[in-house]
């Protein structure tokens, strides 16, 4: 209820609304239903009704500091859809949530905004659509707002109006919560049973202690001492995790960048700032990603198949791979689809999860792994990265049956592969004259596709760790003699090539610099996947021959290892997370570099809370499950998979797609 001292404040407001103004008779509807409703309002309005004065009462008003980015008046999204008022047993009156918009170009002349709009909220019956009320909220809207101006272009995009009624849950709606409450229920159960009937854990039944989630948690968050074994690369699990963070960090930005801003304009200078470097460029972490996939991939594979003389058993690889990623993946699609429109609601969120029409469409395509070359609209985000390391994952026995045969003909063979791809992508960019920028931005998705999406613009830093990883497996055991002035050189050309890739457009990304040629931006992006995989294969290799130091120290920390093993589930889920949250918001939103941190800090924990849970749910007993018909080996069917590599004591044929797997 309002109280009498809140309906003063209202009446204020509106004291010198005269109603008389409108024309009731411009409103554009045949519709009897709304014209009734519309009749009510009025004369409820006359009469200062609580129930109408609250659906103006919500709406928004033409925002202050347009010119500094304010494009959103939000209004009161939750007064408009609490509106349900009943009229007679045959009418009631619902609100409606609509967003008015006003082309900027109507407003102002600045060129670098013309393509915008300001929205702005309105509130009207459920039984009239937005642009039945467009003539009736213009007139509402000079009138309330004392706005003179009468060639003000007004939409309303019924696309984007909500109500209070909830759509009712379809089959595959409640096939999803049936299915996660099915996989809860297994869980508790078994988890219940490990810990009340099982004292011996040795005794535990191998199905229980698959699906415990007392056991995989243990073995989730168990911290292993390596530092006396000098057959594991311990780096890779801060490599991993610090690339992890970075993706995060990447989309917090992105999120934050298309919030309701009240300062756009200062959101889009800040790009052209220092740190806006570390946004634009983030996407060499997956780069990070694929080098520490192909070093993985070769030097696991090669131990195996020196063991068991050349053999490698091709299919139970792919197996292997495809149980561990497929049905997360598949899960996840569920979920973003399915689950986030019962989880969150708000004024941007009419439509639910982004790419809704993607996954109904194209699904197939993310879970067949093809979805980076056979569709632009890809369902999750994220899964281009998953089809990437797949397409190179199934081309590896090749490169592995070549390097075991021939080794450093091969080796040399895939030096040049990885030099034509080079070329290629040079040759790409300069033939369609696409920028960097196109790919940053998104502006243009064909210049997306070729340049960033496709496997083959992604082979180099994959193949370079490759090669890495059969140099460390061709190596292993044995300690390069440096003297001090080649680690300080190799570090001074590392750190070179790191900030270089990182920083070397921003010059050029300063207002009012001249734009670089297409040749200097081709070979910066070319270039670059050159040199960052080279970096971070330097990292390595100077923890592993103990010319790290403190970045060995920082690197190889034990505190890493649990992030590393639900870096996967945490790379799924994150971005569910950050889109509800941020399509969650009631009130306009202000960008800077301490908002995205706060909203990164939150954003990240909440996704570390969820991937825990799904992964005790559905990651660790699927991975599990792989136990039961593979050959018996030391590693424990619930043990999570490591980034750790063993130089020596190479794994079975039965458990080795679980260390050589990275998935970010």
């Amino acid at each position: 209820m309002i109280g009498a001292s809140e309906t003063s404040l209202v009446n204020q407001r509106l004291k010198l609304f005269d109603y008389d103004q409108i024309d009731f008779t411009a409103i554009t509807t045949d519709d009897e239903q709304c014209s009734a409703d519309m009749k009510v309002i009025v004369e409820a309005l006359k009469t200062r009704s609580t129930w109408a004065l609250k659906m103006i009462d919500s709406w928004g008003s033409f925002p202050s500091g347009v010119l500094y980015g304010t494009f959103y008046d939000l209004g009161n999204f939750d007064e408009c859809l609490k509106v349900h008022h009943e009229i007679s047993s045959s009418q009631t009156i619902l609100g409606k949530y609509c967003f008015m918009g006003i082309p900027i170009k109507d407003v102002t002349e600045i060129e670098a905004l013309q393509s915008m709009q300001i929205k702005i909220a309105t509130c009207f019956p459920a039984s009239c659509s937005g642009p039945q009320m467009e003539s009736f909220a213009k007139q509402l809207h000079q009138i309330l707002f004392n706005i003179t101006e009468s060639n003000i272009t007004l939409n309303i995009d019924e696309s984007g109006c909500q109500t209070g009624e909830s759509d009712p849950w379809d089959g595959l709606t409640i096939f999803t919560v049936a299915f996660l409450s099915l996989l809860t229920l297994i869980v508790v159960i078994s988890t219940l049973y490990d810990y009340f009937l099982c004292n011996d854990q040795k005794k535990l039944p191998l199905l229980v202690k698959i699906v415990s989630a007392r056991a995989n948690s243990r073995s989730l968050f168990r911290v292993s001492d390596t530092s006396t074994n000098p057959n594991v690369i311990d780096c890779l699990h801060g490599i991993r995790c610090l690339s992890l963070i970075w993706v995060v960090y990447l989309h917090e930005h992105m999120y934050c960048l298309i919030s309701p801003n009240i300062n756009f304009t200062y959101a889009i200078s800040w790009l052209e700032k220092p740190m806006g470097s570390f946004f634009q460029h983030g996407y060499f972490s997956v780069d990070t990603f694929l080098f520490i996939g192909g070093l993985l991939v070769s030097m696991t594979a090669l131990r195996t198949m020196e063991k068991t003389k050349g053999k490698l058993n091709v299919p139970m690889m792919y197996l292997h791979r495809v149980i561990r990623i497929w049905p997360v993946l598949a899960l996840a699609i569920l979920i973003y689809v399915k689950m986030m429109p019962l989880v969150s609601g708000g004024p941007l969120f009419k439509s639910g999860f982004h790419g809704k029409e993607a996954c109904i469409n194209g699904w197939y395509w993310d879970l067949i792994f093809i979805q980076n070359y056979a569709t632009q609209d890809v369902c999750l985000d994220q899964s281009w990265y998953l089809a990437v390391d797949m397409q190179l994952y199934v081309l590896s026995p090749i490169l592995l049956i070549a390097l075991y045969k021939w080794g450093k003909k091969a080796a040399f063979g895939i030096i040049v592969l990885v030099a034509l791809l080079l070329c290629c992508l040079f040759a790409t960019q300069m033939v369609n004259n696409y920028t960097v920028y196109n790919k940053l931005t998104g502006d243009d998705p064909e210049a997306n596709q070729k340049l960033y999406l496709a496997t083959h613009t992604h082979c180099a830093p994959w193949l370079i760790g490759f090669l890495f990883g059969y140099f460390l497996h061709s190596n292993r055991g044995k300690k390069f003699e440096l003297s001090w002035r080649m680690v300080l050189l190799g570090w001074i050309l590392c750190l070179a090539m790191i900030f270089t890739s990182i920083f070397a457009l921003y010059p050029a990304g300063k207002s009012g610099a001249p734009p670089l040629s297409t040749v200097a931006e081709s070979l910066y992006y070319t270039l670059s996947r050159l040199g960052w995989p080279l970096a971070v294969g330097w990292v390595v290799f100077a923890c592993i021959q103990g010319y790290g130091s403190l970045a060995n120290s920082f690197l190889s920390s034990p505190l890493w290892q649990p992030l590393s093993r639900l870096s996967y589930s945490v790379y799924i889920w994150h971005m569910f997370i950050q889109e509800v949250n941020s399509r969650n918001v009631r009130t306009s939103t202000y960008f800077s570099g301490y908002t995205v941190m706060k909203n990164f800090w939150s954003d990240f924990g909440i996704s570390l809370v969820m991937s825990y849970a799904l992964f005790l749910i559905i990651e660790a007993p699927v991975g599990g499950l792989d136990a039961l018909w593979r050959p018996r080996t030391n590693t424990k069917p619930n043990q999570p998979i490591l980034t750790s590599v063993e130089t020596q004591n190479p794994p079975t044929e039965g458990n080795k797609i679980e260390k050589l797997e990275l998935t970010t």
